[in-house]
């Protein structure tokens, strides 16, 4: 394995250990964005585009680093920018943050995994490449799997980057759009002194929908099946 695939994985998990030790995770906190409110609202409507880019990067170090707070961020990005700018910033970032983690992964360890990989593996990487961006459209829209651990498996499974992409996009956009319209009403909250718990967002009904998206994304490869299957 040569260096120069193996250093930017040794610069990001270096910036990683960076950012926990000081941590920078609690700045990534609904106290903290309430705390700094008025200072973010005030840059926000001085520097709008600069504080639009400015949150895509910072969404990109959050995700690339795999810090616990992109769901802060999303809320974060509808109370700064609101709903529809909110949420399409987020994407943008989530994604970019992904993508960047997928191909350093990709690079580092996919050769060696290729070589490495045992019959079951291979077998697994053939069917995942083969129906990729469904499958990964299933992982994404069911808040049941880290989203870190998702880069990380479609990387090493030699998922195509542009299907990655694609299906990384549209499958964060339903809960991005409704993290972003709950953000929009923080304001009111914050304003009332109330208290918010991130478990008022992920209630059971949200998670039901969401599934429910997730097991449409597979329609197609369960009908597939099927057809391959049939005498």
């Amino acid at each position: 394995m040569s260096l120069e695939r193996v250093l930017p994985l040794l610069a990001l998990v270096g910036l990683a250990a960076v950012a926990y030790a000081l941590h920078l995770e609690r700045f990534l906190t609904l106290d903290a964005l309430r705390d700094n409110r008025s200072l973010l609202l005030a840059f926000v409507s001085a520097h709008r585009v600069g504080a639009a880019l400015v949150f895509v990067v910072i969404y990109i170090g959050v995700v690339a680093l795999s810090l616990p707070g992109a769901t802060i961020m999303t809320l974060g990005g509808g109370f700064l920018f609101g709903v529809g700018a909110g949420a399409a910033l987020s994407v943008v970032g989530a994604t970019c943050g992904a993508a960047a983690l997928f191909l350093i992964a990709r690079s580092a360890l996919g050769e060696l995994l290729r070589r490495r990989a045992g019959p079951f593996l291979a077998r697994m990487a053939d069917g995942f490449r083969h129906d990729a961006f469904h499958y990964l459209l299933f992982l994404r829209l069911v808040p049941a799997f880290p989203f870190f651990a998702v880069n990380l498996a479609a990387a090493l499974l030699g998922m195509p980057m542009a299907s990655f992409v694609a299906a990384t996009a549209i499958g964060i956009l339903p809960a991005a759009l409704i993290f972003a319209a709950f953000g929009a009403g923080l304001g009111r909250i914050f304003d009332a002194g109330g208290d918010v718990d991130l478990k008022d967002i992920l209630n059971p009904t949200l998670i039901a929908g969401l599934i429910g998206l997730g097991f449409l994304a597979l329609l197609p490869v369960i009908v597939k099946r099927m057809r391959e299957n049939r005498p």
